[in-house]
């Protein structure tokens, strides 16, 4: 009962400095919510990029002019590089063999595709690209056929759609034989993709696949770079072929023995580990920022608790003058000061993951709690209040009764 009565007036005491117990709470809120807030994004983000990386297909690696992930400026890093021409992609391809399926890909974004009257947005990608881009990228179709390498070989008019194309332009038919528009050119449709949804808030299914032979016709094939997917015949075997496909891609590009690779080789595992050290250095940055709001959060604690011991000094005398000990004085500010922690380490944590499942639900990302992170956020704040408030209740316990007493 002892330590209810000492809870309930630590409590009650803070309830009448209801301003400056709100600005103490504020401070350490501000530092449990920029680590609580980042490592719930960062949660929900790893299992979403592994998920959506299965885009590549299993078995998969992507050899392109341009890293996969460059915080630099890549027209001031790369942009010597030669690009990887049509000739030396479709080289690259026959020298690879029929035993492993190579893809080629080139795009040109915000286009819109139009079928009489009906009309996209102009956000639409067309792609051209050649018959192995379904196994290539995971995807599948709904109806029609995809294309052939007699159509990659011929450049023929013809295209596939994806799912929000097709809702747009044939919302009550079947697309198979119609005809749509493109940057003033004409298609035939043989095919439609099944949905696939939306990958960090982009759609999956905005897009148009035509041969990249055509493709290069329409808008030529100077200053174009073809990206390339590789899918390796089992999962056994992707170290080989990586291994293979950079020596055949140094023979195709005629590079010397002691020439560095001009080209980026990349897999899901090589993007999966370039996320993980992006995160890890956000995650580094979120503690140390936390760790400064809460120290300066933490020195407010104790000028608070100071000024508190100093308002209350004749009520100390008061309490000590009836009986009440040192230990019971020490414990009564302590836990003023541990509380003023707890609330703020709370009210961070609540903001923190809500404001983090918001920004992965953005980022249609997966909603993971870092319980963690939560359990040590809270132990932090516990311990801000012990370390900070700890002086402030040994002062209050130390005061002297008849000295206390006397006090204006």
């Amino acid at each position: 009962m002892l330590f209810i009565e000492v809870l309930r007036l630590a409590f009650a005491a803070l309830s009448a400095n209801k301003l400056r117990s709100s600005l103490t709470i504020l401070g350490i809120s501000v530092g449990v919510f920029s680590v609580i807030g980042v490592m719930t994004v960062i949660a929900g983000l790893r299992g979403q990029v592994e998920k959506n990386l299965a885009v590549l297909g299993s078995a998969t690696f992507q050899i392109n002019k341009y890293p996969a992930i460059n915080f630099s400026n890549p027209y001031d890093r790369f942009r010597n590089r030669r690009d990887i021409t049509y000739s030396m992609a479709d080289r690259f391809k026959e020298l690879m063999g029929d035993s492993v399926r190579v893809n080629l890909t080139i795009k040109r974004s915000n286009l819109r595709v139009v079928n009489g009257d009906r009309r996209t947005n102009p956000n639409t990608v067309l792609v051209g690209t050649d018959e192995n881009f379904i196994a290539a990228r995971n995807y599948d179709l709904s109806d029609g056929r995809n294309l052939g390498a007699e159509d990659v070989a011929f450049g023929r008019p013809i295209c596939v759609i994806g799912d929000d194309v097709a809702k747009v332009l044939f919302p009550n038919e079947s697309p198979i034989g119609q005809t749509v528009r493109i940057n003033g050119q004409t298609f035939t449709v043989v095919g439609q993709f099944t949905p696939k949804g939306t990958s960090f808030g982009q759609s999956q299914d905005n897009f148009v696949i035509v041969p990249i032979t055509r493709w290069l016709a329409i808008y030529g094939r100077a200053w174009r770079s073809i990206g390339m997917t590789v899918q390796s015949p089992s999962q056994v075997e992707l170290v080989a072929t990586q291994d293979k496909a950079m020596g055949v891609m140094r023979r195709v590009r005629e590079l010397d023995p002691e020439d560095g690779n001009d080209f980026e080789v990349f897999s899901n595992d090589s993007l999966i580990e370039s996320f993980n050290k992006i995160a890890d250095v956000i995650s580094v940055g979120a503690f140390v920022i936390s760790a400064i709001a809460l120290l300066a959060a933490g020195v407010g604690v104790m000028n608070i608790m100071l000024v508190s011991v100093t308002e209350r000094t004749k009520e100390i005398g008061v309490r000590k003058s009836i009986g009440a000990r040192q230990r019971n004085i020490l414990m009564q500010f302590l836990i003023e000061a541990v509380a003023l922690s707890l609330i703020g380490g709370l009210v961070g944590v609540t903001i923190g993951v809500l404001g983090g499942i918001a920004v992965a639900i953005y980022m249609n990302g997966a909603l993971v709690l870092p319980w963690g992170w939560v359990a040590a956020g809270l132990l932090v704040c516990g311990g801000i209040g012990v370390i900070f408030g700890i002086y402030p209740a040994w002062k209050a316990a130390r005061l002297d009764p008849i000295e206390a007493l006397r006090y204006e």
